[in-house]
């Protein structure tokens, strides 16, 4: 196989619905929504129907070399468990689909319906993550995979150690890379040092640096003082895809890792595709070779 990529963070809708603190997020057309009672572009204009599919992602994900992809959820899109399991079933190889749930009996639906891990919006979260400590429980004896978005919010990352201390076992990857942008991000990081199944993940990364835009030097250095602080085999790349291709190229949101002449060739290999695929054992993934554009 050539060079292997892994999107460690993305999303998959078949409609926005849903209601978030009071506020509306409902899927329109032409790539659009309303986001917080505020139309916005959600996603490429070129998705007209509102529907982020599977189909449409993998065409991407072939076109820019991207072998496989984990899914994980938000509430701003709504539950979307049925989905995902249907997207697990049909293209087993390619994703890892995480579920919603917010208590044992949502968790082991979950787990029947062959979703791999759960996702939380921790960031969005007002309960202590403690009290969802019978999930995690759960989590780990059944081998699933917990995706964790923290707030900038030195309680919630306490909170999250003790999970991580309570559930030795569990395999958590802590989502949008700590949030580098903010002052927790070197507390979030240091999160995996807690567990030797802790990752963390750099989905939005692009979406955080965005106003600094391509090739988002500040972004490189924040990757290099998080391999400085744990270890380069604790990170891995994520997109946030769809919503930060609405500013860039999907290719582009890791090419810039790629092209950098600050990290070495094993540092890019286990950054972009290596590491997760330990983490989130993937096997029999396409070889995906390079197709030239036409404009070249």
């Amino acid at each position: 196989m050539g060079k292997l990529i892994i999107d460690a963070h993305s999303h998959l809708w078949l409609k926005q619905d849903t209601t978030v603190d009071g506020r509306r997020i409902l899927s329109l057309k032409n790539g659009r929504s309303i986001f917080m009672d505020e139309e916005v572009q959600m996603i490429p204009p070129f998705i007209i129907d509102g529907r982020n599919t599977a189909e449409v992602f993998l065409s991407n994900m072939d076109y820019a070399q991207v072998g496989g992809a984990v899914v994980v959820q938000e509430l701003i899109d709504g539950c979307q468990n049925d989905y995902l399991a249907d997207v697990q079933s049909r293209f087993p190889d390619r994703f890892f689909c995480m579920g919603m749930a917010w208590n044992a009996d949502e968790a082991q639906a979950v787990i029947d319906m062959g979703l791999k891990g759960i996702a939380y919006p921790g960031h969005r979260m007002t309960e202590p993550l403690t009290e969802l400590m019978p999930v995690f429980k759960l989590m780990e004896q059944q081998g699933l995979v917990l995706s964790m978005c923290l707030g900038d919010n030195e309680a919630q990352i306490a909170e999250m150690a003790e999970v991580i201390q309570e559930c030795p076992q569990l395999k958590v990857a802590i989502g949008h890379f700590g949030m580098p942008t903010t002052p927790s991000f070197r507390s979030q990081v240091l999160l995996a040092r807690q567990g030797d199944n802790v990752m963390v993940e750099s989905g939005g990364i692009t979406w955080l640096y965005n106003p600094e835009f391509y090739p988002y030097p500040t972004a490189i250095r924040r990757i290099r003082e998080a391999a400085d602080l744990v270890g380069w085999e604790r990170l891995m790349w994520g997109s946030d895809y769809p919503r930060t291709i609405t500013a860039i190229t999907y290719r582009m949101s890791y090419d810039f890792v790629e092209k950098s002449t600050e990290l070495t060739a094993e540092e890019k290999a286990l950054f972009l595709g290596e590491n997760a695929r330990r983490f989130y054992g993937f096997k029999n993934l396409p070889e995906l070779p390079y197709i030239k554009n036409m404009s070249e």
